[in-house]
């Protein structure tokens, strides 16, 4: 769990409060802190009380979105911080084309997850 800069703030369309979180997922808040700590998900500070949000963009429905988890996994394994995590997540590619978040939505997580094993190179 980090802050944010307003730059990468800027680039999450949307944003959650664990609670909301835990009731479209239909799970005590307490199991979706346990996946923001297992890096299932990214929670950062924001906002004027500074409480934990995890990009909207990362729930579909009643379940985290595919392949998230193990693209975060990738880009941690490459050193990326959660801030940048975020940015490469929320930073619109033209060949792909839309961001990597949006084409995970998509179930394009191969497409994503080829590109995240290529920042290692």
């Amino acid at each position: 769990m980090t802050e944010i800069d307003a730059k990468t703030d800027a680039l999450v369309p949307a944003w959650l409060h664990l609670p909301d979180i835990a009731e479209k997922l239909d799970v005590e808040v307490t199991r979706v802190r346990q996946l923001v700590k297992e890096g299932q998900l990214i929670a950062v500070r924001r906002g004027e009380n500074r409480t934990l949000q995890v990009p909207a963009a990362f729930i579909d429905g009643s379940k985290v979105v595919k392949g998230l988890s193990g693209t975060l996994t990738l880009l941690r394994d490459d050193g990326f911080s959660d801030e940048e995590m975020l940015e490469w997540l929320f930073t619109p590619d033209p060949t792909l084309p839309g961001t990597p978040a949006q084409a995970l939505s998509e179930n394009r997580g191969t497409e994503v997850k080829r590109r995240a094993q290529a920042l290692a190179v």
